[in-house]
């Protein structure tokens, strides 16, 4: 069944996953765990071990749309200011001037997130869940599309600060990179496309063309069947025996879009169980708490849940 979109916008789309693939060899459903995170309007959060792409993924897809982008390096001596920007006097006018920060960019690489206090971290949660900034009695609407990518290192690395829980309900994906097959490596070695072909990327979608495609995730048709298989996965992860705390209706709501933005990179008009499977872990592991949430690998014990939960809960015939 084909979507009712336009089919060359869904071929640019296409393009949109070969552009990146340019750059960064490495599993194609990164890539697309990515574009599902575009497509939802959302915000992704990338988490490995330093070296293995997780900028150069960032930066291909900023490079592929033709939009403002800026890039963070976060580090521990940042302000919020520097981040939302500064009202600055002017002697002239006699009146105070707002000069807009990075984050009034449409794509945003907030680099190595986890490098910087809390405090600072926390300038971005109004621009990633309103959309907005407010400064001075003032407020700011920024411009879509507004997608924010923010890497990080694993905590026990020195030098870093946990995210707070209500930051990272703030993404709606949070992925893994994993290291590459050694074929792909190869590539990257011998290639080295971040130097290299990085410099020759061109877009390939427009910043109105990415606003439609947003709008039309919207369309994508969810059957009462998978609504229901959705409603039973959520009860699980509040029931379950290892989970302090279940999926929030939040979370729900960003699971069924993630899911209609993944049927659109399938070129599918509607959702289907196995949508909900390859997203359950990326879109909800950073969303529950374990009871065990100070070890060390709380992390990977939601996503352990997570699989066992989805795993479990029967699916729709």
């Amino acid at each position: 069944m084909s979507i009712n979109i336009d089919s060359a916008i869904l071929e640019r789309l296409a393009r949109l996953r070969e552009n990146i693939a340019k750059i960064f060899h490495g599993r194609v459903e990164v890539i697309d765990q990515l574009m599902v995170g575009l497509l939802s309007g959302g915000h992704v959060l990338i988490e490995d071990v330093p070296g293995v792409g997780k900028t150069i993924l960032a930066r291909a897809l900023a490079k592929s749309i033709q939009c403002s982008f800026a890039r963070i390096q976060l580090t521990p001596d940042l302000l919020p200011s520097d981040i939302i920007g500064v009202s600055i006097y002017n002697e002239k006018t006699k009146t105070f001037e707002f000069k807009k920060g990075p984050i009034f960019a449409n794509i945003v690489l907030a680099d190595e997130v986890n490098r910087t206090t809390p405090r600072t971290q926390s300038a971005m949660l109004e621009a990633m869940n309103e959309g907005q900034i407010s400064v001075d009695a003032k407020t700011f609407t920024l411009d879509r599309p507004f997608m924010v990518i923010a890497t990080q290192n694993p905590f026990e690395f020195e030098g870093t600060y946990f995210l707070p829980e209500n930051q990272l309900d703030r993404f709606t994906l949070r992925i893994t990179i994993g290291y590459p097959s050694p074929e792909q490596e190869a590539r990257v070695i011998m290639e080295q496309p971040a130097k290299t072909a990085m410099r020759d990327l061109e877009p390939v979608l427009s910043s109105q063309e990415v606003i439609d495609l947003q709008d039309a995730v919207d369309k994508i048709h969810v059957s009462a069947e998978v609504l229901d298989y959705v409603l039973r996965f959520i009860t699980a992860t509040r029931n379950h025996k290892h989970l302090d705390l279940g999926l929030s209706p939040r979370g729900g709501q960003t699971l069924m879009r993630a899911a209609q933005s993944r049927a659109m990179v399938e070129k599918r008009d509607y959702v289907i169980p196995e949508d909900i499977k390859r997203l359950a872990v990326p879109v909800c592991a950073h969303r529950v708490l374990s009871k065990s949430y100070l070890d060390e690998n709380q992390t990977t014990t939601t996503a352990s849940v997570i699989t066992e939960i989805i795993n479990e809960v029967a699916v729709p015939i």
